[in-house]
């Protein structure tokens, strides 16, 4: 009977043991990098998100791991691309009411010490029910200013701008950031891109004729002034063109004559400068 009663005990006890170790690992939580905890005890939502590393909670709280490193989400015409599967880019209307669709990409980041709120107030799936209903409202209320050729060329750089401000506008207070928007590409009407193109074409040409004719009046106006140049140096030049120079300059060159090693016979006129000089090479 004794021996029965000690078994009994030592059952108990390392039922007890058991129990006391499951409670102490459900009381540990590790919370993974680039991440916040979420506790939830009893339905409750705690206000104080736990950072990463190990933590001792209530072992009856659940902890709901919310990602707070850079995300993406894109909304794309190509369906192996965007956040969901399918032809998911945004239709807009521009301000000539043309429908033109745009494939996008947003980066964002969940707040940490927000991280609570959000999933008390929107849910785990906070990108599905904020970032993209933001992002389709954003682009809309700002595509809808410009006309298809600014959005397509010219004017395409503000409109990420454009967008990108109003986003941040709409995004205000629901505990997440917008840190940039990618406009990765604008689909428009085959008819509207193709006389788009052509306008551009068109442009591009004309500012390559005007090039060139600035360039061709560049080099006329260098060679008008090459000119002048040339005229005023021969009209300075001519000015010191005396009889006494001339004369002296003549008297040079038959110098070098005379002292050259060739055998050269010099008839020279009776009066120098009244006539040209005979020269005979004798070798």
């Amino acid at each position: 009977m004794e021996k029965k009663k000690i078994g009994v005990s030592s059952v108990i006890g390392i039922v007890v043991v058991i129990i006391v170790i499951i409670f102490l690992m459900a009381a540990l939580t590790i919370v993974p990098a680039g991440h916040v905890g979420v506790v939830v005890l009893f339905g409750k939502v705690k206000d104080q998100p736990l950072s990463e590393g190990l933590h001792v909670i209530n072992p009856l709280a659940d902890v709901v791991k919310m990602e707070i490193r850079l995300q993406e989400y894109t909304m794309s015409v190509a369906s192996a691309e965007g956040a969901r599967r399918g032809d998911d880019a945004i239709d807009a209307l521009t301000s000539e009411g043309l429908k033109i669709r745009l494939d996008l990409t947003s980066w964002y980041k969940l707040i940490p010490e927000e991280a609570p709120k959000v999933y008390r107030e929107i849910g785990y799936d906070y990108d599905k029910k904020i970032i993209r209903p933001i992002l389709r409202t954003a682009i809309r209320d700002v595509v809808v200013k410009f006309t298809a050729e600014n959005i397509y060329s010219v004017k395409r750089d503000t409109v990420v701008s454009e967008i990108s401000k109003r986003a941040q506008e709409l995004v205000e207070g629901k505990g997440v950031i917008l840190e940039r928007i990618l406009l990765r590409n604008i689909i428009l009407p085959t008819k509207i891109q193709d006389a788009i193109d052509a306008k551009l074409a068109a442009d591009q040409e004309a500012r390559k004729m005007e090039f060139v004719l600035q360039k061709e009046e560049r080099e006329k106006e260098r060679k008008l002034l090459e000119a002048e140049g040339i005229r005023k140096a021969n009209q300075i030049i001519s000015q010191g063109l005396t009889t006494n120079y001339i004369r002296w300059y003549r008297i040079e060159m038959l110098k070098q004559l005379v002292n050259s090693p060739n055998n050269t016979i010099i008839i020279i006129p009776e009066e120098l400068g009244s006539g040209t000089p005979l020269i005979l090479n004798t070798n």
